[in-house]
């Protein structure tokens, strides 16, 4: 126990005086009372003892080292600090402390506190002070202070709320005039370990502070005002307090202070203590950035392009890239790339991701491999452009994750590989990136890259949907419309989600919504639910937007017939550019299916389809030309095209053409179809162009027709690609250009063209114009097959069944393919399917099928297999070298007569072995 110490009467010591009577008081009373431990005084309700370790840094003892006899030693250490030399300046330091100086301690503290000249070492920081502490000092409430601090600050020196708030207390009674109070009032206001809340006191604390004009306490009231905050919610009183702190920004910032004019504007940004007022932040960033700070130019530069004054948003992010920020660099690659509110720069906007990305950006990494993997604003080079991605996938960035999981599932950059993308999107969910949770979830309901889980997949597209994704209502919407789907079939629940999709501004989702309403699939008068009240435009929405014409056609009047409100959201996702829609209006309008029907809007539509590449607008316009012809409206499209309608002139051309509606006149076919094309219609340049190549009704002139095709590709006609690129790959008429050949049919094959995917499948199958690629053959040719071509599936099964081109013999697939074509009708599969089953080399002989298929080829007129039975019939006679022309009248004569008997008679011909060795090793599978 120790009685209460004095101190000389000095300035400082006159503080103490004051203090004392308390003080000492307190101390006699614990002194007579019995040996009260140290530091107690200060104790308080809520607040852990003050543990024995520490409790020599409250003992009330005198100062025992006369400091002032020091003065010129210590002086000269603070001036060796300013001049930058430190380490001069600790040995001086060290000296003194040696002697016990608790001033000595002190400084040398401040130096590793503040890190002045050298490294900062906040735990060194805080044995020093501890030591300034523990020795009776003038210096004791500044000691205090700074250790209670450090104690708080959990940044490297050991984290002590309870040692701090004692520190805290006395400093305080020290009477040191600096911010005390407004730091007792931070670990008040919440509390921390051992320290329990007291917000009144720390209330009480602030007001005195924030009287007295500390702007860190008028700050801390702002935020307990405000909401979240520590007291309750006061909005005026918060900004109040927010603007008296604005005040005090503002005089700082007039006098040149760059940190008090950033702290304005994030006063004033949308989450700050004054939001609302977008113009002050701007102001005090642009000030900020004039004064030479270089993250508020980037930041002024952002802000500029975020309240729509592009040209200078830009103009301050190039000064900010320019000074070698690199997240400058990124945003103005971005910006530059998309041109929004000013015009597109995509090689500058190149350069700078190509700088964000030598400086190792990831999101600029990110930004240039999307760019360059879609291929629009820059040209495609979708093998960096994965690179990119891949690169920035290896440092988990979720976007880069999902993108590299939807270009493994689109087979258009890369080969489908679905395993690969769902493991990338599995990492992409987990860290939390919606995109790739709603491509995840359509996975796993499908089964593709993993195993079949509707449960899991439902729960993904609903998590996806939480996340805001239009995309994952999309395809929930999908799946509980299909009755035979993965999911229970759930109409109503369908059209909830989908609904909300096209709110969203989800374009497929509108069409697939409004097929429903228009085919029926959802029927029945709108519901309340679905009322221009929660159909119409998404309030998030900017006016004028695409998502914004789109959600207009969810808008409906109450009590209008689900029909009509699905005519007209497939017409506005039509205008937004969704081919579907274009096919499902045509198809709607040809058949009269929900609407009256009309064959001149059904051709408009089906036009506008196939102009936009959709794979099935061909043969529906083939359909609907045909349809119209029968109705005998050959006249109303006569006078249509007489008026300049080029749509018409290029309707009647292949009406003339094809003898539809209209006798066949291949002159006046192609005199319509010439002034069609000359105005630069796509369909008719394609039409006539094809019409040259064959010397159909004009002079055969394959470098006109080749010159025609140009026209029609340059207008994006699919079909014209696949024509022009077959030429080209062999030279068949024009000079050989292989690789663009390769290229266009790749082009139109990607856009869904059939006939183009079979002509690269059969190029590489046969190395005609490209090398031999089996691999590459199987791919296009199955794409061609699942697309509908009976060609393509004859040429992949016969190639299957055979082992032919080495191409890996799969007999079973093979004939699944041969019998789909055959049975469909085509005259090639049927031939080789027939001869396989006669053969029994590749498949199990069954002469009977093989006899069927044989003869149903040779009825079309399948060159080989007539030829074929003219052969067996000879080689059954013994008449190997008679007139193969008697054969095939005989031949005729059987198949003119009863099919059944045909059947048998062939059956019976065919049966002989000798016969059989007669048969032609090979037919041609693509007649």
């Amino acid at each position: 126990m120790m009685l209460p110490r004095f101190r000389p009467h000095t300035a400082q010591g006159q503080r103490w005086s004051r203090a004392f009577p308390l003080t000492a008081s307190v101390a006699v009373a614990l002194w007579l009372g019995g040996c009260a431990a140290p530091g107690t005084e200060f104790q308080s309700t809520g607040v852990d003892p003050l543990p024995a370790e520490y409790q020599d840094f409250f003992d009330k003892e005198q100062p025992r080292n006369p400091e002032w006899m020091h003065d010129n030693t210590l002086e000269e250490a603070q001036q060796l600090v300013a001049a930058g030399q430190t380490r001069e300046a600790i040995l001086k330091l060290k000296g003194l402390a040696a002697q016990d100086i608790p001033k000595a301690y002190y400084e040398l503290g401040k130096i590793w506190d503040q890190g002045k000249g050298i490294q900062a070492d906040p735990a060194k920081a805080a044995a020093y002070y501890e030591d300034a502490v523990r020795t009776p000092s003038y210096i004791l409430g500044h000691a205090s202070l700074n250790l209670a601090k450090l104690s708080l600050e959990q940044q490297g020196a050991p984290y002590r709320p309870v040692l701090a708030y004692y520190l805290l207390e006395q400093a305080m009674e020290e009477e040191i005039g600096r911010d005390e109070g407004v730091v007792m009032a931070s670990l008040l206001a919440r509390g921390a370990d051992g320290v329990a809340a007291d917000p009144q006191r720390a209330l009480a604390l602030y007001r005195q502070a924030a009287n007295n004009g500390n702007p860190d306490a008028i700050l801390a009231l702002a935020n307990a005002y405000a909401e979240g905050g520590w007291l309750d919610t006061d909005k005026a009183r918060s900004r109040e307090y927010a603007e008296r702190y604005a005040e005090g920004l503002r005089e700082r910032a007039g006098g040149g202070d760059i940190k008090a004019m950033t702290e304005l504007a994030e006063l004033y940004s949308a989450d700050g203590l004054l939001a609302g007022n977008d113009d002050r932040r701007l102001h005090w960033l642009t000030q900020a950035a004039q004064a030479g700070d270089p993250d508020a130019v980037a930041k002024a530069g952002r802000e500029m392009l975020d309240s729509g004054r592009a040209e200078q948003g830009v103009t301050l992010l190039t000064q900010a890239a320019e000074n070698g920020d690199v997240d400058a660099m990124e945003r103005l690659g971005r910006i530059l790339l998309e041109g929004d509110g000013l015009r597109a720069r995509p090689i500058e906007a190149r350069n700078w991701l190509e700088k964000a990305i030598d400086e190792d950006s990831v999101d600029a990494r990110v930004t240039l491999g999307r760019a360059l993997l879609e291929g629009d604003a820059l040209p495609a080079e979708p093998q960096r452009g994965i690179r990119l991605l891949e690169q920035a996938a290896r440092h988990d960035d979720p976007l880069a994750l999902a993108m590299l999981g939807q270009a493994y599932l689109a087979d258009e950059v890369v080969p489908t590989q679905p395993v690969i993308a769902a493991r990338y999107l599995e990492r992409g969910h987990e860290l939390g990136h919606p995109f790739a949770t709603e491509q995840l979830g359509a996975l796993y309901l499908s089964g593709r890259g993993v195993a079949t889980d509707p449960a899991r997949g439902e729960r993904l597209l609903r998590e996806a949907i939480d996340q805001g994704q239009s995309g994952a209502l999309r395809t929930l919407g999908e799946a509980y419309l299909a009755e035979d789907g993965p999911l229970p079939y759930q109409p109503r629940e369908a059209e909830r989600l989908l609904t909300q999709a096209v709110e969203a501004g989800d374009t497929s989702a509108a069409t697939r919504l409004g097929e429903a309403y228009l085919t029926g699939e959802l029927s029945g008068e709108l519901s309340g639910e679905l009322s221009p009240e929660t159909t119409g435009p998404n309030p998030t929405q900017e006016p004028g937007g695409d998502a914004m014409a789109v959600a207009d056609g969810a808008s409906t009047q109450r009590g209008n017939s689900r029909v009509d409100h699905g005519r007209r959201l497939l017409e506005n996702a039509a205008e937004q550019g969704d081919a579907y829609a274009m096919v499902v209006l045509g198809r709607a309008y040809r058949d009269g299916t929900g609407v009256s029907r009309d064959l001149a809007q059904a051709t408009e539509w089906l036009e506008r389809a196939e102009a936009a590449g959709h794979p099935s607008a061909a043969e529906a316009l083939m359909r609907t030309q045909r349809d119209r012809g029968q109705a005998g409206d050959i006249q109303a499209l006569i006078a249509s095209a007489r008026q300049g309608n080029v749509n018409s002139m290029a309707d009647l051309g292949r009406a003339y053409r094809d003898g539809e509606g209209v006798g066949r006149n291949l002159s006046e076919a192609s005199r319509w179809l010439e002034r069609a094309a000359r105005q630069g219609h796509p369909g008719a340049a394609a039409a006539l162009g094809r019409m040259y190549l064959d010397g159909e009704g004009v002079a055969r002139d394959p470098a006109k027709g080749a010159e025609l095709l140009q026209v029609a590709v340059a207008g994006g006609h699919a079909g014209a690609r696949a024509d022009l690129g077959g030429m080209l790959l062999t030279g068949n008429g024009v000079e050989a250009d292989p690789e663009r050949g390769r290229r266009l049919l790749s082009e139109a094959a990607e856009a869904g063209n059939e006939y183009a995917a079979q002509t690269l499948g059969e190029a590489y199958l046969e190395g005609n114009g490209v090398s031999a690629d089996p691999a590459e053959a199987e791919r296009w040719l199955t794409r061609a097959s699942d697309a509908g071509s009976l060609s393509a599936r004859a040429l992949l099964g016969t190639a299957l069944v055979r082992g032919d081109q080495s191409l890996a013999q799969d007999p079973s697939r093979g004939e699944q393919l041969l019998t789909s074509a055959a049975d469909q009708g085509h005259a090639g599969a049927q031939a080789s399917l027939g001869r396989e089953y006669l053969r029994g080399e590749n498949l199990e002989r069954d002469t009977r099928q093989g006899a069927d298929y044989l003869l149903k080829a040779a009825r079309q007129g399948h060159e080989t297999a007539r030829l074929a039975l003219a052969k067996a019939y000879l080689a059954a006679n013994g008449l190997e070298n008679a007139n193969r022309e008697q054969a095939l009248v005989w031949l005729d004569g059987v198949m003119d007569g009863n099919s059944q008997m045909a059947s048998q008679t062939l059956h019976d011909l065919l049966s002989d072995e000798a016969t059989l060795a007669a048969m032609p090793e090979t037919m041609n599978a693509g007649g």
